[in-house]
């Protein structure tokens, strides 16, 4: 009975409230409120707030300031630029990162604070609080750019404004930046402003088709697309990328083409899309925008400490191109740095412990701020600065764990060179240093690469690239792909001896395919002994030491793609990216062979097209692929590797 009252008053309180009555506590009597106004609650019982009515914070005891202000550029638009002072310094040296990440939020680097240095973040032109158009990675003046203003002028008007405004300076400034902020510190060396002291690019974005964020050797880097639309949707950022999918590899999968995906979100409408649509060949419009050739065509006379990073998943190829660029005028040899640490791409700003499941024994990151980036910014940017005797080359050795002090890249330390050495493929999916005598059997091995099953670049489900384990796909373990019928692997015996390797394995591949077109991914692995006294867990494990892909069409020409013969065998040369590491005795040297790393890059039909962003479905087939390790078309992999002299 109590129960069946309880339910009819409560079915019964909505129409007491639409009425306006409601029954008092203890009186039984309907009261009616009135329609409109506060009700009054003075009969209730009541505790004071706990919150005050208006709340006065006390100013934290910060070591610092921080001002927003306005810079105006020669064309009068004015950059959006936050500077944060460390208090009670004087004639200190400025450290400036220009970024289209938002500088607003910009946290001052601890380190610098410490050291005394002012910190200054920029939003570049277009991006957050920054006036004008945004270009992706904005063209310095020339072909692509008539207009009297780029990133580097911008850089440069920037540096002149702080020397002269800010009184706590010493008028010397560095700039620097990791990724498109690296790229921005690169476009400060261009015509630089007199008062730059120092310029520290950190995995800069130098040339997106030879091998950084949009392409690798004319593949496109699908994996991209989302970053593309959240930097050009809107000025702020606050258009993300949406997905009905937990696994990127059936999301690209069925959406066959990058740019049916593309057309889903709307990506028509961004500029830069559009661009790399129109341009998937390496013509004037990539070539001229590649940083490496513009710095090359002037001296280079601010000291510059190149950061790259030998697991870098987005810009692995920049950071060296420079370094190779600059090194080969020698007057510039003298202001040339370049540290080469076991990170992932920035991680020298973090914890370089690790990089997930490989371990390095000490904190590499630390190392690199503390004994390399701060004695090389005290010596350009305080006004009497110690000499930092810093080596031109500070590379970590992979393998053996250990920093390494070299003249050059790449080089060893004491009595030793570095000679090519060929890799051979043999029959049986064996690897040796010593070439093929004779053809056994047919001379190949061969495989079918069908585009309904492209091989993940990852174990699925792979998730999206914004999630945390994005930055360790490069050291990820490669034993699924070596399971798969469609990825041929060839393995050395038991090494007796470490091989040290120190520089850019080149690939020369013999092979062919049944289409006429086709990618080809090339991995050079060090197998783990099958039982690892040291490091238990990692028995067997496959980790890739350098890898990449590369576009048939583009064998005769980067610019003017062609279609393959079908079943010619043929020869592929490219590098790969530069490794600096210990193939340790007990260990085995391991060679990957495949057709497609997908969705990290777009499936290539197997029939040549004009232009693989407009295939068809119609245009993609499977093709027999054969790898060539026979007399006269022997397959090898010119290994950079130290010998003691």
């Amino acid at each position: 009975m109590i129960t069946y009252v309880r339910s009819l008053a409560l079915r019964a309180l909505p129409l007491l409230l639409a009425s306006g009555l409601f029954l008092t506590h203890g009186s039984g009597a309907a009261q009616q409120q009135p329609s409109h106004g506060p009700q009054s609650q003075s009969h209730y019982p009541s505790l004071p707030s706990e919150i005050p009515e208006n709340f006065k914070p006390v100013p934290r005891g910060l070591n610092y300031t921080r001002t927003v202000v306005q810079i105006p550029m020669r064309d009068g638009i004015t950059l959006n630029t936050v500077i944060v002072i460390p208090k009670d310094v004087k004639h200190a040296g400025i450290i400036l990162e220009r970024t289209p990440y938002n500088a607003d939020r910009f946290r001052a680097r601890d380190w610098a604070l410490k050291a005394g240095y002012i910190d200054v973040s920029q939003d570049v032109r277009g991006k957050y609080g920054s006036e004008g158009d945004y270009i992706m990675n904005r063209y310095v003046r020339g072909p692509l750019n008539p207009t009297p203003v780029s990133d580097a002028t911008d850089a440069s008007d920037t540096i002149s404004w702080l020397v002269k405004n800010v009184p706590q300076s010493n008028g010397r400034v560095a700039i620097m930046g990791i990724s498109y902020d690296g790229f921005e510190a690169l476009m400060g060396l261009v015509h630089p402003n007199p008062a730059l002291k120092a310029a520290v690019p950190e995995n800069p974005m130098v040339d997106g088709w030879m091998g950084d964020d949009w392409f690798h050797y004319g593949a496109f880097r699908e994996q991209m697309m989302p970053y593309i639309y959240s930097q050009e949707a809107t000025r702020e950022g606050t258009e993300k990328w949406w997905s009905d999918y937990h696994d990127d590899y059936t999301m690209y999968l069925n959406a066959a083409n990058p740019s049916v995906l593309a057309a889903e979100h709307g990506m028509g409408q961004l500029g830069f899309w559009n661009k790399i649509v129109n341009h998937p060949s390496y013509d004037e419009f990539w070539q001229d925008q590649a940083v490496d050739k513009i710095l090359a065509r002037e001296p280079l006379t601010v000291p510059t400490l190149l950061v790259a990073g030998e697991w870098d998943q987005e810009d692995i190829y920049g950071a060296l191109a420079v370094y190779r660029a600059l090194y080969a005028e020698a007057s510039n040899r003298e202001n040339l740095y370049l540290a080469l640490g076991p990170w992932f791409h920035g991680q020298e700003a973090t914890q370089g412990t690790h990089l997930g499941v490989i371990k390095f024994g000490s904190d590499t990151s630390r190392y690199f701020v503390h004994h390399i980036l701060l004695p090389f910014l005290a010596q350009h940017l305080q006004e009497q600065g110690p000499d930092a005797r810093l080596a031109h080359v500070n590379a970590y050795l992979t393998g053996a764990n250990e920093w390494e002090q070299l003249p050059a890249w790449p080089s060893c330390p004491g009595n030793c060179s570095i000679e090519r050495k060929p890799l051979y493929l043999e029959a049986g999916h064996g690897l040796g240093f010593e070439p093929p005598q004779s053809s056994s059997g047919d001379g190949y091995d061969q495989y079918v690469s069908s585009p309904a099953t492209p091989v993940p670049y990852r174990p699925l489900p792979v998730p999206p690239a914004e999630t945390s384990t994005w930055p360790e796909w490069l050291v990820g373990d490669q034993r699924p792909a070596s399971a798969r019928p469609d990825v041929e692997t060839y393995e050395t015996p038991v090494l007796k001896s470490a091989v040290k390797v120190s520089g850019r394995p080149q690939v020369h591949l013999v092979a062919s395919t049944s289409g006429t077109d086709s990618d080809w991914v090339v991995k050079v692995i060090d197998v783990y002994p099958q039982r690892d006294a040291e490091e238990p867990g990692m028995g067997g494990y496959e980790l890739a030491v350098s890898m990449d892909i590369f576009r048939g069409r583009y064998r005769e020409s980067l610019s003017h793609p062609s279609p393959l013969t079908p079943n010619k065998p043929l020869q592929y040369n490219f590098f790969l990216p530069a490794a600096d590491h210990v193939f340790l005795p007990g260990h085995q040297i391991m060679v990957q062979i495949q057709s497609s790393w997908f969705p990290l890059y777009d499936r290539n039909p197997q029939t040549f097209v004009a232009n693989i962003f407009k295939a068809t479905a119609a245009d993609y087939e499977e093709a027999i692929q054969r790898i060539y390790h026979a007399p006269g078309h022997a397959t090898y992999i010119s290994l950079p590797v130290a010998q003691r002299e």
